[in-house]
């Protein structure tokens, strides 16, 4: 279970803020009391959404914003405080700036851990009644049209014959795949793309994710060491996705620890909408870890006493920039730009020299680096 920020003792310690109230809770380098840390929290939150403030007439229509929820504390969180900028929106203007949907992507295959996504989504739409929320299953990633089945099938189901359920073809799919990792990799692409697609179908302008900046910096080094080091702007930044649709990151100012406090100091608190990671996704596996797993428990451990580390690591991320090329080509699998000069592939960045490009056959020619490795990583 999550460790929330430290609580520190209130005898003769007074909010080193608001200087009224007892201080309860550590932030960062202070000794704050609850209101002021949640204050805090919300206030990190809603200036990254100054984007979407009203900037036209008054009957220009509200913009359409899609928000991932994987019933954990961040996105909990995030659907909160989103919620209630919403509501005080409505109590001063009678209009908002923008409508959430949020949609819960199932990475469940087992029917028990499904009617368990299903009843809690049924009690976070109870809990926030005003926005519209789905559930759609990652199976769904299968009718992606820009997604090159045809080459995947026959890297990784080579001898399926006949028809078959699409929650069976994708449990084969990824149960082909050698590398504990490469299987978290592959559910990772499959939900983005499936996330991007149900976003544009609804004319969402945005995505927004609720990774806090313990999430990004897990993210950030995964991402390197899986060799993706080239699509990493795309990955951990706002902005534009190659994709079609803007990514913003409303808590990335943000530790993990920080906002599963905020989480019990919720009213009601969120604590008993938040499900933990006790259900074994498409992705598990008993033995090894995964680079996903072992960069999370890093970063969860620095965060409360070195978040300067963490911070660091995203913050030097922001400042590369993805080199574009003339030759560039979405990739078949991930859909992100990468140089197909030649047949090749090669890192877009240019971070690394040492690297030479890949000779792919003609067939396959239409996957970058990172997602060719992927696809052929088969047993």
């Amino acid at each position: 279970m999550d460790t929330p920020v430290a609580l520190v003792s209130t005898t003769h310690t007074i909010c080193e803020r608001c200087k009224q109230n007892p201080a309860n809770h550590k932030l960062r380098t202070e000794k704050v009391c609850a209101q002021c840390f949640s204050v805090y929290i919300t206030t990190k939150a809603i200036k990254r959404m100054e984007t979407y403030r009203h900037r036209g007439p008054k009957t220009q229509a509200s913009k359409k914003l899609l928000l991932p929820l994987s019933f954990g504390p961040c996105s909990t969180s995030l659907l909160y405080i989103l919620n209630d900028h919403l509501q005080g929106q409505y109590d001063r203007m009678n209009r908002a700036t923008y409508e959430l949907i949020v949609v819960h992507i199932n990475i469940f295959t087992t029917p028990k851990d499904r009617e368990i996504s299903f009843k809690r989504l049924q009690e976070f739409q109870s809990r926030f009644p005003r926005h519209c929320f789905r559930m759609i299953n990652l199976e769904e990633s299968l009718q992606v049209e820009d997604i090159d089945w045809n080459t995947i099938d026959t890297f990784l189901l080579p001898e399926t014959r006949g028809q078959i359920s699409p929650d069976v073809k994708l449990s084969q799919l990824i149960g082909s795949i050698v590398s504990p990792t490469s299987r978290a990799e592959m559910v990772s692409i499959l939900f983005f793309r499936l996330l991007v697609s149900f976003g544009r179908k609804n004319n969402c302008e945005s995505v927004l994710f609720g990774d806090s900046i313990t999430k990004l910096a897990e993210k950030t080094l995964t991402v390197i060491a899986r060799g993706n080091g080239s699509s990493l702007q795309w990955q951990v930044s706002d902005g534009l996705s190659p994709l079609g649709i803007s990514c913003k990151y409303p808590l990335r100012d943000l530790n993990k620890k920080e906002i599963v406090a905020f989480s019990l100091l919720a009213t009601p608190p969120l604590d008993g909408l938040i499900i933990r990671d006790d259900t074994t996704p498409m992705s598990s596996c008993e033995k090894p870890s995964t680079i996903n797993d072992l960069m999370s428990q890093y970063f969860e451990s620095v965060e409360s006493n070195y978040p300067s580390i963490v911070a660091n690591v995203v913050r030097t991320c922001g400042k590369l920039r993805t080199m574009t090329s003339q030759n560039s080509t979405p990739c078949g699998l991930c859909g992100l730009p990468f140089d197909n000069e030649m047949g090749t592939l090669s890192c877009d960045s240019g971070i690394s020299s040492s690297h030479q490009p890949i000779q792919l056959p003609k067939h396959v020619s239409s996957f970058c680096r990172g997602c060719f490795k992927l696809v052929s990583n088969t047993q």
